[in-house]
This record gives structure tokens, sequence and C-alpha cells, in this order.
């Protein structure tokens, strides 16, 4: 019967405790922040954690565990799916691709953010437009003070007219 196991060794865990600590070093780094930092953060989160700790999961011989209140933890703060944090890194990406994805990541999170409450501040104002139609002139008057742009103050007055962004 064959082997499960590579010559030598124990078959990797596609899923480990060691990948969590593995990814941890990682995720803090591609984030630029220090151990300290990174302490500090789970602490907010609910998991009192000092950079000793930190230290000793990425580095300490033996490596210091990690129990499941701390793993969820080190999820939230990284806003990572606990199964991510718990899988192995990626090959194939150094630290400086992981910050622009890590960057083009939180851009596109704020930016799906920023248009959902543009649209919400769009339909209250068409809502209140039908609700005062005296109060429409007014109203593309103040987004075109406010903006300074015409042509930005058009295209909002219009997403208006329209009743939402989308």
């Amino acid at each position: 019967m064959a082997s499960d196991r590579p010559e030598g060794g124990e078959v990797p865990l596609l899923y480990s405790e060691g990948n969590v600590a593995a990814r941890v070093a990682l995720e803090r780094e591609v984030r630029g922040w220090s151990t300290t930092e990174l302490a500090e953060r789970v602490t907010r989160a609910g998991i009192k954690m000092n950079q000793t700790a930190v230290w000793r999961i990425e580095n300490g011989t033996p490596r210091r565990r990690i129990n499941l209140d701390e793993a969820l933890a080190f999820s939230r703060v990284f806003e990572l799916p606990l199964e991510e944090l718990m899988s192995p890194p990626l090959e194939g990406l150094d630290i400086d691709s992981r910050r622009l994805v890590q960057e083009a990541v939180e851009a596109f999170y704020e930016a799906r953010d920023a248009r959902d409450r543009l649209h919400h501040a769009v339909v209250a104002i068409a809502d209140h437009i039908k609700a005062h139609p005296d109060s429409s002139r007014a109203i593309h008057e103040q987004c075109l003070r406010l903006m300074g742009d015409e042509r930005d103050a058009r295209t909002l007055s219009g997403d208006i007219e329209d009743g939402g962004h989308y």
C-alpha cells in the first residue's frame, strides 16, 4: 500500500497552528505593523495580548501556542476568514506584491462603502425632492456651491433626478 507521507517526513497539514503563526507574521508585515501594534489591535479586539506573545507566536522556540479565541481575534484584526488565516501562505508573492494587493483590497472595500453611502444619500435627497418639489432648484444649486465643479455637480444632480447612484 502506498504511503501518504513524502519520503522521510510528515504530510503537511493544509490547516494548522503553524500556518496561523506564519500567516500572523506575514499579515503583520504586509500591513507594516510592529509586534506591539498587532498586540494592541488584538487587545482592542477583545483578547488581551502583549508584544512578547506576538513575538513568541512568530519566532519562539518552541513557538507559543495559539488558542481559538486568539485565532479568532487575529482573523478579525486582519479581516480574514479563519479558514484563510489557517491556510498556508500562497507561494510566489513577495512582500511588496502582498502589500500592493492588500492596498488594492482595502481601497476596493472603501470605494464600495463610499458608493453605498453615496447611493443612500442620493436616494434620500430624491425622496426629499419628491416630498418637497419646491426644494429641487435650491438643492441643485447647493450641490454646485459645495462641489465647485459644474460638471461634477451636474453628474450628482443627474443621479438625484434618476433617484439613485447605481
